[in-house]
């Protein structure tokens, strides 16, 4: 479990650093198999990879805000004007995915997985929706829709908000430097009340939802090799490595939901 663990947290911040989306998408399923394996395939276990996913993202978005902070990136216009939307949206995630089985959640990791990776695979930089971020009505329905869906995927802000913001004409890096922060909005929140959540035949040394072995192991992983992503994605063309990252994701998805309906 040790071993695995992390080799699954190196690859998560490699994906992280070099793609500038958070590890989450890679560490649910992966969570999810692992668990599996080691004989644990409670109703429950999804919740379990879910809130351990999260909990990394607070490290791992804490860490690369100040990054981008630094560089001047993050719009902290923005940050502050979606906060509360976004983390209402995420508190509501957790109480609805608390609620649910294993297979409902792995269903709409699934269906949600294959959209985001056909953005990954077909979206261009040139789609365009407006020139400002919504305000208004418009603001009040998509920021916590953000929240909501990136807790009952696990993720961190950047699969939802990344897309969202370039389509109203934000830079892709600001973008990808405010998406973080939306990490911590979502996963700080979120985690709190996963910490409460009761869960039957949880693997070892799981407090609430969240798995403390894993947790350290993976946050010490993605801590060593985000970096290294990222000094790749500057040697790199990054169009084909999204390509290949969208096939990636959608055979995961597909196979999640392949085993939600049971096939």
């Amino acid at each position: 479990m040790i071993g695995l663990l992390l080799v699954i947290g190196a690859f998560a911040g490699i994906v992280a650093g070099l793609l500038g989306v958070g590890g989450g998408i890679v560490l649910v399923p992966a969570f999810f198999y692992l668990f599996t394996a080691l004989g644990y395939g409670s109703a429950q276990l999804m919740q379990v990879c879910l809130a351990t996913s999260l909990a990394t993202i607070i490290v791992t978005s804490a860490r690369s805000v100040q990054s981008h902070h630094r560089k001047g990136a993050v719009d902290w216009a923005i940050l502050r004007g979606w906060a509360v939307w976004i983390g209402f949206g995420a508190v509501l995630g957790v109480l609805v995915a608390s609620g649910l089985r294993s297979v409902v959640l792995q269903g709409i990791f699934g269906v949600l997985g294959v959209l985001i990776g056909l953005y990954f695979g077909f979206g261009r930089n040139s789609w365009q929706l407006g020139t400002v971020m919504p305000s208004g009505l418009k603001k009040a329905v998509l920021a916590p829709l953000i929240g909501f869906l990136s807790v009952l995927m696990g993720i961190g802000g950047g699969s939802f908000g990344v897309p969202l913001m370039t389509l109203h004409g934000v830079a892709i890096h600001r973008a990808v430097a405010t998406a973080a922060g939306f990490g911590i909005i979502i996963a700080a929140p979120s985690v709190l009340v996963f910490l409460l959540v009761p869960i039957v035949d949880a693997p070892p040394f799981t407090i609430g939802a969240v798995n403390l072995p894993a947790f350290a192991l993976v946050v010490a992983m993605t801590l060593i090799t985000a970096p290294m992503g990222a000094k790749l994605a500057h040697a790199m063309d990054p169009k084909p490595l999204k390509r290949v990252f969208a096939v990636f994701i959608m055979v995961m998805a597909l196979n999640m939901l392949r085993k939600a309906l049971g096939f």
